[in-house]
């Protein structure tokens, strides 16, 4: 079955505006141009928006999906079996976060008694949820089970005002980077300022500290898509400047 523009859109539940985008960067293309100039899609288009979708319901950026899916060794049958483990993670977290509100609305009206923990420990479960599911494998990978596993559980056990000071640490972080990036010197005051900041948001959840760890992670930042989305925001370059500057605040030489 072929579909136009309009037609894929209200069957899909997305604009026209979105398919026509889709189009331009080039991550999903019409089957053909009709003697009308119209966008026709058959089923292979059909189905590739339906990963676009499933990757977009996953919070993975549009430049990250392309590639993964633009690659040759891109494995429909794996992509889904991924898809239904994280949207089941997903799934838990939900759950997680209705029984929370659940639990503080039998608080709030007497039903029973709620510890400030309790109160926070379904965001905190999401946070250790999304990063697992979007960085999981690659961390693990490089650090390995028991040092992720400590990460993970040193962030769940943290008090709110730990949990609090961190957030602003990030915070501040991100603003002397920016700050950093204008004078554009690396091994400067400011940028090493922001390594350290770096440091600092790091060891709240970090079993340990290691310059080698601390470097290896710069660089892994430079190399993936997704950090180098995070850090960026703040303006292209970034990801790479904050790697130069904690190579030089830790004192190890580049892999690159």
């Amino acid at each position: 079955m072929e579909y136009t523009v309009h037609a894929l859109g209200k069957l899909a539940g997305v604009s026209t505006r979105t398919l026509r985008y889709y189009d331009e960067i080039g991550i999903l293309k019409p089957a053909r141009i009709n003697s009308s100039g119209y966008r026709i899609y058959g089923q292979k288009e059909v189905d590739r928006l339906q990963q676009i979708l499933f990757y977009r319901e996953l919070d993975v950026p549009l430049e990250t999906i392309k590639k993964m899916m633009g690659s040759p060794s891109f494995d429909v049958k794996e992509a889904l079996k991924d898809h239904h483990e994280k949207l089941l993670a997903k799934k838990e977290q939900l759950l997680q976060l209705i029984e929370n509100v659940e639990k503080t609305r039998d608080a709030i009206e007497g039903r029973r008694t709620m510890t400030d923990k309790e109160k926070f420990e379904g965001f905190k479960q999401k946070m250790v949820d999304d990063n697992e599911a979007k960085y999981g494998k690659e961390i693990r990978e490089k650090y390995g089970e028991e040092v992720i596993n400590q990460s993970n559980a040193k962030f769940m056990n943290m008090s709110e005002s730990m949990y609090n000071n961190m957030i602003e640490v990030e915070k501040e972080l991100f603003s002397t980077l920016k700050e950093a990036l204008k004078e554009g010197n690396p091994a400067g005051e400011v940028a090493q300022k922001a390594a350290d900041l770096h440091k600092q948001w790091l060891s709240y959840t970090w079993p340990e500290y290691k310059k080698e760890a601390h470097a290896g992670l710069a660089e892994m930042y430079v190399a993936d898509e997704r950090f180098i989305s995070y850090y960026d925001k703040i303006q292209t370059g970034a990801t790479a400047f904050l790697r130069d500057a904690i190579l030089i605040y830790t004192g190890i030489t580049s892999e690159s």
